[in-house]
């Protein structure tokens, strides 16, 4: 970002967060409607669906690592744009689709790129801002996807109540925001010095050098628990809710408005906050919401006022919230600059799986708790995002220095600087 005009800088937020708002609105307004498409174009029962939806994102889960060394040889431009054109060609053919084996054939090429859309983004991000201005641009991101995704479903809504062909109205306009996204980010050039496409980036070969960053393994297994909370919102609490609470179910959806607007409304005001801070105390802290969150939840098992269990309800979600604002920018800026430049798709590939194999988990391990105790599984989320939070906060010494402060501190008298890099010169 040094020395590039200010007019300049402008320009690549407003391409980059036009391209985020257009493709949050074309993914709201699919989304929600994924397996009913299928369902209502094929007549196939949802279960076969759902089944035929899992294999292919199982297959993308598993091909992560491939999008790690694309991102590191052909960079994370290519790789994104790659990613919006497959996923909106997939989308052209879905009137096509009759039988089970035309939908693994339209639905597996989504299924990639949307694997390889977390760590090309990501990584993008880290070649386009540097310090303090990345943090910001993560929580600007976050708060317009949020708006764009309600949008998308609120147009997807509009498109339905017409008659049947809004189906295909939906996912034209999926396949239209994804192209449209691609041509805008298509023009954004990195800010920072960008390796030739197809130069080798290690002797040594990619994934050793991430199996030997023990500080980064670190923050990524410690994301894990982090992960499953996360999950919370849209897997465990509709079923505690209505199920262990007897509360009727559109408190389910006011819930999730609450959080949705909540993280469109604030993030960028407590992100413009939080960078005056170490990134890993912020991470934790926000961990540590969660964890406070899920003892709420726990605790309103024993409470059986009307009026004292919504308002806890609603404080815990609350809390749940503002964990996310916390967490959520500031983890994805910490883990971009932790990567090292010349291996950074790899290591994001990686980092990325702490979140995929969660989000895959979620629904099978947290309905089991759930079946088995509410209670039980509170706290274990409590306690597990507890340790997550103190473990960040001891890593907090062996990361890059660079990575921890998004404002770099000026060294003390005869303290070594930290490089631009932001090495501290310590081998992983």
């Amino acid at each position: 970002m040094r020395g590039k005009p200010a007019s300049v800088l402008t320009s690549v937020r407003v391409k980059y967060m036009a391209g985020m708002v257009v493709d949050a609105t074309g993914s709201g307004m699919y989304l929600p409607l994924s397996l009913l498409y299928f369902h209502h174009v094929t007549g196939l029962p949802l279960t076969q669906v759902g089944a035929i939806v899992t294999t292919a994102a199982v297959i993308g889960l598993v091909s992560n690592p491939v999008a790690g060394v694309l991102i590191d040889r052909f960079s994370a431009r290519a790789v994104l744009v790659g990613g919006y054109v497959l996923r909106a060609s997939a989308f052209c053919t879905y009137p096509l689709v009759d039988n089970g084996v035309a939908v693994f054939a339209v639905v597996l090429p989504v299924a990639l790129g949307d694997t390889s859309y977390p760590p090309a983004i990501q990584s993008f991000v880290a070649e386009i801002v540097q310090g303090t201005a990345r943090d910001k641009l993560l929580a600007l991101q976050r708060s317009l996807r949020n708006a764009g995704l309600g949008m998308g479903g609120l147009l997807a809504g509009a498109a339905l109540a017409l008659d049947e062909s809004g189906f295909y109205v939906v996912v034209f306009g999926a396949a239209a925001g994804y192209l449209l996204s691609a041509a805008l980010l298509s023009t954004i050039r990195p800010t920072a010095p960008a390796r030739q496409p197809g130069a080798r980036v290690s002797r040594k070969g990619g994934y050793l050098l991430v199996a030997r960053n023990r500080p980064f393994l670190g923050l990524t297994l410690l994301n894990i628990p982090t992960a499953f909370g996360y999950t919370v919102l849209s897997v465990a609490l509709p079923v505690y809710v209505t199920r262990e609470l007897d509360a009727p179910v559109s408190l389910v959806g006011v819930l999730f408005a609450v959080n949705t607007v909540g993280i469109a409304v604030l993030q960028v005001p407590v992100t413009r906050i939080l960078v005056r801070y170490r990134r890993t105390r912020a991470v934790a802290l926000g961990a540590g919401v969660f964890a406070l969150s899920f003892v709420m939840f726990a605790v309103l098992g024993s409470v059986s006022t009307g009026a004292a269990l919504i308002a806890g309800v609603f404080t815990a979600t609350g809390a749940f919230t503002a964990g996310e604002l916390l967490h959520g920018a500031t983890a994805s800026a910490l883990v971009a600059q932790a990567a090292p430049e010349e291996t950074r798709g790899r290591h994001l590939a990686v980092y990325q799986l702490s979140w995929a194999v969660p989000i895959a988990l979620a629904p099978t391990v947290l309905t089991a708790l759930l079946s088995l105790s509410s209670l039980a599984m509170w706290l274990l989320l409590a306690a597990a995002t507890a340790g997550s939070a103190l473990g960040v906060l001891r890593l907090e010494r062996v990361l890059p220095q660079a990575a921890v402060h998004p404002v770099r501190p000026v060294p003390s008298e005869g303290e070594p600087a930290v490089s631009p890099t932001g090495s501290t010169g310590k081998v992983a």
